[in-house]
């Protein structure tokens, strides 16, 4: 969400952020709205001006014993045009509300410009790529010869693009997020939370998931909508709040499902867990100040990478470029985890700064030490540290025998009750 007065001040910088994310200049649409809205209120209370003053005469002249007829005459025009005025400016101030709510963040200085994913700026890359005395397989060929990875019984039960897990898959999966949350709240200072997964419309706005991308998610009859990711219920913990500076930063973690219809995703991966209808994530959510969000945002993809490090798994990190960044970011760092089977990288984690562009939709600011100020929006940042069903890929990908069995990484060992290895059973 954008304030109006910024672009009022400056609508070419506004524009050129558009012009990055290669879309059209907006500033000539919305200031003419802006103008129009405004002037409708400014008649308004005019309008209402007059009507107070004509009260007041009213009065007077029922006391001066004066004629009324022409104050009645006036006051009764005043009521025909309040009606009209009124719905003119709620028309225009919702025409104004629906364009500024589905523009995207404006890209960061730092946000290399770009027309495509190719334009993608790789930062680094970590680990050694293994290498196999045979043909790796990918996840589904291994989950499925190791009778722990069931397509068939699943899309029996939902349909394509689900999956049911068993015994050592399934373990594995929750293995995976324990050690994440471990790493995150005992490592790194996030607070663990329990969220719900319906929200309502409020909820899903906040975070910038409706109206743009109404499409792409779950409803249901009660009108909550599933969670697509937690960052949805963990930003709008703060919706509506002004906290203390002394607050932040705020940092949150939560292992939940997330539910996506991919309705833009038609004919992409549809074999396997990379792209389904329910997965499992691994959150991460700051509130911060506009000082600190920078920072924060390194202090998360170092978290996010973390996990990757602990489970010794090759990886790069990208810098998205002005054509591939979220709706709500101004800046993204991608993780890519190497895939065997597919013999790429694969994106497993997006950390995102966001600036003020959640805040103002959620109305969330924080006051700052000063206390004389007034209230400022916080910056939110969000990443996936990591997506639980993309690193079992990669585990399962990079640690795959000849055999087809799977070795256990040395760090998910303890989670997995001392199994050092998932084999197809006897």
């Amino acid at each position: 969400m954008f304030d109006l007065r910024a672009i009022r001040n400056n609508p070419e910088h506004f524009d050129h952020g558009l012009i990055r994310r290669g879309k059209e200049p907006l500033s000539p649409v919305i200031l003419k709205l802006d103008e129009q809205h405004r002037e409708a209120l400014t008649e308004l209370q005019s309008l209402q001006s007059q009507r107070n003053q004509i009260a007041k005469d009213f009065a007077a002249f029922k006391r001066e014993g004066k004629d009324t007829g022409e104050l009645t005459k006036k006051n009764d025009l005043i009521k025909q045009k309040t009606p009209e005025l009124d719905a003119l400016s709620k028309k225009l101030e919702a025409e104004l509300h629906e364009i500024l709510s589905g523009i995207s963040n404006t890209p960061a200085e730092d946000c290399p410009d770009g027309k495509s994913e190719e334009d993608n700026v790789e930062v680094r890359k970590v680990g050694i790529i293994p290498t196999f005395g045979f043909t790796p397989k990918q996840h589904y060929e291994l989950g499925e010869s190791l009778g722990e990875m069931d397509f068939e019984r699943s899309a029996k039960l939902s349909g394509a693009r689900f999956v049911v897990l068993y015994n050592g898959l399934a373990r594995l999966e929750r293995a995976l997020a324990a050690l994440m949350l471990d790493i995150h709240t005992q490592e790194f200072g996030y607070q663990e939370v329990y969220p719900p997964l319906l929200v309502n419309d409020a909820t899903m706005y906040g975070t910038g998931q409706l109206p743009k991308f109404r499409d792409d998610q779950f409803q249901t009859n009660s009108g909550h909508w599933l969670i697509p990711t937690a960052e949805v219920v963990l930003t709008n913990l703060v919706a509506g709040e002004i906290l203390a500076e002394t607050e932040l930063p705020l940092r949150y973690t939560a292992y939940t499902p997330c539910f996506r219809l991919e309705a833009g995703a038609a004919g992409k991966d549809t074999r396997g867990m990379i792209r389904q209808h329910q997965f499992s994530k691994v959150e991460l959510v700051t509130i911060t100040t506009p000082e600190q969000a920078a920072e924060e945002h390194e202090r998360m993809t170092t978290a996010a990478e973390t996990i990757l490090k602990r489970l010794g798994l090759a990886y790069r990190v990208v810098n998205l470029c002005t054509a591939d960044i979220g709706n709500a970011a101004e800046k993204t760092y991608d993780l890519e985890v190497w895939l065997p089977g597919q013999n790429a990288y694969r994106e497993i984690s997006s950390c995102s700064r966001c600036n003020t562009f959640q805040a103002r939709r959620m109305n969330a600011r924080y006051r700052p030490n000063q206390g004389d100020e007034k209230p400022q929006f916080v910056h939110t940042l969000n990443g996936s540290g990591v997506a639980v069903g993309r690193a079992l890929i990669a585990v399962m990908e990079n640690y795959q025998q000849a055999d087809g069995s799977i070795v256990i990484p040395d760090a998910l060992i303890p989670y997995m009750g001392g199994i050092k290895k998932i084999e197809q059973c006897v």
